[in-house]
């Protein structure tokens, strides 16, 4: 993917926010200033409905806060390390634990699976019902993870791919801690112990998590797709694509 379209990510919800870079930046990649237009990255917008169901389908059955991990679509081995450590040390006791391992490591992490307390499975589809039932997540802090974060108003923490290029995850991760939407954790001399803290206690603060939920979902486009349609529909005009 060529930077022109990576960068605008620091938008940290998925906008593809050109305000937020240098006009420099912004002449270099061609960008005209009157014609910008903030659309969010198009995902399948939130269905608040789907939540009693979701929770059936988990097996949760008491009001334990819900904490969904995700390492993005491919998993993160790091972040799947700290998890199993953090729960051999006793973790997520007073919560229940959805997990999505990833395909590739599915099998090392497979025998965590109890649930309602931990599931664990390699991939979440629809990812919406985890996020119908989720009070807290985990998670990389890629364009789309965020975007739906953002849409669903799920408070998180995340932990910033390292090698991601330009950095652009942290800069993701950075916009969204200053909004007040999640807490950033650095990858490098992270801590099982450290990760099971900062989870624990945002687990048993209700309040900062509702906080946190409101800034994120102020951020959040979930019609995103629809404007982008309209958008390119205005731009063709009558007989375009003909």
């Amino acid at each position: 993917m060529s930077s022109r379209f990576r960068h605008p990510a620091r938008g940290a919800d998925g906008a593809g926010d050109l305000d937020g870079l240098r006009r420099k930046d912004s002449r270099r990649w061609g960008a005209r200033p009157h014609a910008r237009v903030v659309t969010g990255a198009p995902i399948t917008p939130p269905e608040l409905t789907r939540r009693d169901a979701a929770r059936q389908k988990f097996g949760l059955t008491d009001d334990r806060p819900v904490l969904v991990m995700t390492g993005g679509s491919q998993g993160s081995l790091a972040m799947n390390r700290l998890i199993a450590d953090w729960l051999r040390d006793g973790g997520v006791a007073n919560a229940h634990l959805i997990w999505a391992t990833g395909r590739g490591t599915y099998q090392e992490f497979a025998h965590h699976h109890l649930p309602p307390d931990v599931t664990v499975v390699p991939f979440l589809d629809p990812m919406a019902d985890a996020w119908a039932v989720a009070d807290l997540c985990v998670a990389r802090a890629g364009m789309m993870t965020l975007a739906e974060l953002c849409a669903w108003g799920i408070p998180s923490v995340l932990v910033p791919l390292p090698t991601a290029a330009a950095d652009h995850q942290r800069h993701n991760a950075e916009a969204m801690a200053a909004a007040g939407a999640s807490v950033v954790l650095e990858q490098a001399g992270l801590t099982a112990q450290h990760l099971g803290d900062t989870l624990t206690a945002l687990l048993a603060d209700a309040p900062r998590r509702t906080a946190m939920a409101t800034a994120a979902r102020m951020r959040g486009k979930p019609d995103a797709a629809q404007v982008i349609a309209e958008r390119c529909e205005a731009l063709i005009g009558p007989g375009g694509s003909q």
